[in-house]
């Protein structure tokens, strides 16, 4: 079915739509947080790049990221529609990812980006322990 909106104005469509971060996967990492007692973590702070959760005190930032949007070289797929567009986006996305994670890092930041397929309840301890190892280092 083709678009009911020129490409022009499906594109300013689009631009309106803001993301509200990916509530299931932080949620997920909530969990993990609350049973392995790990304490200090904030959500919606003002730090560069957004990440999901922040450890001021700390100083560690932790991001999650989704296998698709972030290209996991694990379970990464290539869509068959919009190829090129799709080649482009996820480009970018690593792009931003890196960009961010050595701009963090200047700012004597620590960062930590976790897999989204890490969430799973068969990776949950090593997952856990390796928070509490970040969380514990000065």
């Amino acid at each position: 079915m083709p678009d009911v909106f020129t490409k022009a104005k499906r594109s300013q469509v689009m631009s309106r739509i803001r993301g509200r971060g990916n509530k299931d996967t932080e949620l997920a990492l909530m969990a993990i947080f609350r049973r392995h007692r790990i304490s200090g973590w904030r959500r919606n702070q003002p730090v560069f790049g957004k990440p999901d959760f922040v450890f001021p005190k700390r100083r560690l930032a932790v991001f999650v990221d989704g296998c698709f949007w972030h290209s996991c070289p694990k379970h990464r797929t290539k869509p068959a529609n919009s190829a090129a567009f799709w080649r482009k986006k996820l480009t970018a996305n690593k792009a931003r990812d890196r960009r961010v994670t050595r701009t963090l890092r200047r700012l004597g930041w620590r960062v930590v980006r976790i897999w989204e397929h890490e969430l799973e309840r068969k990776n949950e301890a090593r997952l856990a322990k390796k928070l509490e190892r970040l969380q514990a280092a000065e």
